[in-house]
Parts: structure tokens; C-alpha cells; sequence
């Protein structure tokens, strides 16, 4: 378990892809990334998920010690926070020292402009978890 200090040193490191690999979001991913803190004894992992069958379901995630930082759903189901507030299916999971991930709360609209549009998701949620350099993306895929 992290201290909430911890977790936010964490979630506010700079990190940088460890590969730069094109990323594929294409139907049916579940794609896991190394990402390389600015302190690179720091190692984090990129969670990369998208629905088979409801192709706008997603899900982006930074596991940084073994624990989920951040995990941005799109398109899933609603979530009951600890405190009974019911959230849409497209919200963002932020830690929570003695909850872990299960606090959530709605997309600040100035940090995530446009869940719908996959690419654009996925870059405002890299930007949020302050990853630099995100790699190319194969086109056509999404």
C-alpha cells in the first residue's frame, strides 16, 4: 500500500515509454507498456484495454509499485464511490490512500477533450499521468 504522498510523486513523475513501438488500439487489445520514471528506479506499467464487442468501452491504466496510480474508463460501466456517488460509465479512477482505485470522479472536460475520439483519449490520459514521448500510432486501427 502506498501513502496518498507517495501515490501523487508517482502519478506527477515524468516518465518516458521504455519502447517506441507504434501503439495499437485496435478491437480486442490488452496491451501493457514499460514506462521509465525520471528517477529510473521508478518503473511503471501502461495498461492499454479495448472492448471486442462495444468498441468505445476502454480502458487506460499506470500501475506504479504494483498499484493502480490512475485508470481512466471510457464507455464502461457506472461506478459507486465508497460514499454512495454514482458516476457515469466514463470516469477517472485516481488512488486513494486506504481505498486504492476505488474512488472515482468525472473527466475534467479542460484535461480530456474528447473521450470519443480513441487517439485523443489516449494522449489527454498520457498528458495526465505526465508521460512524455508516446509513440506513434498504427493507422487505420481505430
Amino acid at each position: 500500500m502506498l501513502t496518498q504522498s507517495e501515490a501523487d510523486i508517482l502519478l506527477t513523475m515524468t516518465k518516458s515509454f521504455a519502447s517506441a513501438a507504434a501503439i495499437s488500439i485496435s478491437p480486442g487489445v490488452d496491451d501493457t507498456r514499460e514506462l521509465i520514471g525520471v528517477d529510473p528506479k521508478e518503473r511503471f506499467l501502461l495498461d492499454v484495454w479495448r472492448s471486442t464487442f462495444r468498441l468505445s468501452k476502454l480502458r487506460f491504466q499506470t500501475r506504479g509499485r504494483q498499484v493502480i496510480v490512475l485508470r481512466l474508463d471510457i464507455d464502461g460501466a457506472p461506478h459507486t464511490n465508497p460514499d454512495g456517488v454514482r458516476l457515469s460509465g466514463t470516469h477517472l479512477h485516481l488512488y486513494r490512500e486506504g481505498y486504492d482505485d476505488k474512488w472515482a470522479e468525472p473527466l475534467d472536460p479542460s484535461r480530456f477533450r474528447d473521450p470519443r475520439n480513441i487517439q485523443r483519449a489516449f494522449e489527454d490520459f498520457c498528458s495526465y499521468c505526465n508521460v512524455q514521448g508516446t509513440p506513434p500510432f498504427q493507422s487505420g486501427l481505430l
